[in-house]
């Protein structure tokens, strides 16, 4: 094996090889900060509708179904990054 042959195949293991992936605590502060969005706007327009509409508590329940789906969609979406 030559010099650089060894150069080439030697890589910092600490950074991602195509630069998009965070380091493993920023990726977990996006994946929560993704759930908690989901989820929040999910409530909030589920209690608007509820106002709106007059359909309580049905638009908060389905809200928080709609805003959870979307969170595990996301988060989903953000592990297969890594794998």
């Amino acid at each position: 094996m030559s010099e650089s042959d060894d150069d080439a195949t030697s890589r910092d293991d600490d950074e991602p090889p195509d630069g998009s992936s965070l380091p493993g605590a920023a990726a977990f502060l996006v994946m929560g900060t993704t759930i908690a969005t989901c989820v929040g706007v999910g409530v909030a327009l589920g209690l608007w509708a509820d106002y709106a509409w007059g359909t309580a508590p049905g638009g908060l329940l389905l809200g928080i179904v709609l805003g959870t789906v979307a969170a595990v969609v996301s988060v989903i979406q953000q592990i297969r990054r890594f794998l």
